[in-house]
């Protein structure tokens, strides 16, 4: 973290839950969202370089990521998730922000960029594409289809549970492994993340991420329903070496139709899944100038 400016914790509410986040920085408002299996610190690189760009960088610990957050009713719908957003957004009382999301914390992006674009001056996303054509179609590429098979196995409550959490989260490091394969994090990156499934009812709850993410409803959109338009302007990366989602699968789904306020699509060298973190300084660069344009036109 930069030492000129220190990190500013603070804490959301929706309803009965409650979401922690960390700030830097002051100006327009950039919200960034983190995925599986991870934590809302993935963005240490980016809250700094968003901070000195002029920016107030926020990055909020998404739904069942502490047990505040949990849900009774167990609703982990990228829908529900995205209510979390706005409901954020209404408490920091700001009518616009930019959005930033990597992973899971990128399907939620392009979820609530879709039903509220009236709310973004932009949509940043790492390393997950449009989530309507990949669960219609990105699912069907034999590729792809290999490289997800954890999604699958995720849908076996209790087992997977079990499985994910045996030999001190050995399996949870073994998908850091497989998904950015020539990158070696340090050591508390990742004591970090198994700190946070660690904690009641955590690791069952990021899990149902995948269990509805693979209900019938989303199995059986139709092309219509899948193909929605997203009309916030938006930034997408994927790391080239990325092992889990493909980097060309991740263009091929990147349909400039579903984006008619413009779509740029970059493809970061030398990186794998967690791009933001593996090189750093060449995304924050793309981001810190995707911002600048967004408030020059």
């Amino acid at each position: 973290m930069s030492t000129e400016q220190s990190v500013e914790p603070m804490v959301f509410e929706h309803g009965d839950l409650r979401f922690s986040a960390r700030a830097m920085g002051e100006g327009p408002l950039v919200l960034c969202l983190h995925g599986f299996p991870d934590t809302l610190n993935t963005f240490s690189y980016q809250l700094p370089a968003l901070a000195k760009a002029g920016y107030r960088a926020i990055s909020l610990a998404l739904r069942g990521y502490e047990p505040g957050s949990i849900p009774v009713n167990g609703d982990y719908t990228l829908e529900s998730i995205a209510a979390d957003i706005i409901a954020v957004m209404d408490q920091l009382e700001v009518d616009r922000a930019h959005l930033m999301g990597h992973d899971w914390g990128a399907a939620v992006a392009y979820t609530v960029a879709a039903a509220v674009p009236e709310r973004f001056h932009s949509l940043i996303t790492m390393a997950v594409p449009h989530p309507g054509r990949f669960s219609r179609e990105g699912l069907r590429i034999s590729k792809q289809l290999r490289n997800s098979w954890y999604m699958g196995f995720f849908n076996i409550p209790l087992l997977s549970d079990w499985v994910a959490r045996r030999s001190d989260y050995a399996f949870i490091r073994k998908l850091w492994r497989d998904w950015s394969p020539s990158w070696s994090p340090e050591t508390r990156v990742l004591e970090g993340v198994i700190d946070t499934l660690s904690q009641p009812g955590v690791l069952s709850a990021t899990l149902g991420y995948y269990r509805a993410a693979l209900s019938v409803k989303a199995l059986t959109m139709s092309a219509e329903e899948a193909h929605y338009p997203i009309p916030v302007p938006t930034l997408a990366l994927t790391g080239e070496e990325d092992g889990c989602i493909d980097s060309g699968v991740f263009e091929r789904l990147m349909v400039p139709e579903d984006f008619p306020s413009g779509l740029q699509f970059e493809r970061i060298s030398q990186a794998g899944h967690f791009l933001h973190q593996e090189q750093p300084e060449r995304v924050n660069d793309l981001i810190v100038a995707w911002l600048m344009r967004r408030h020059e036109s």
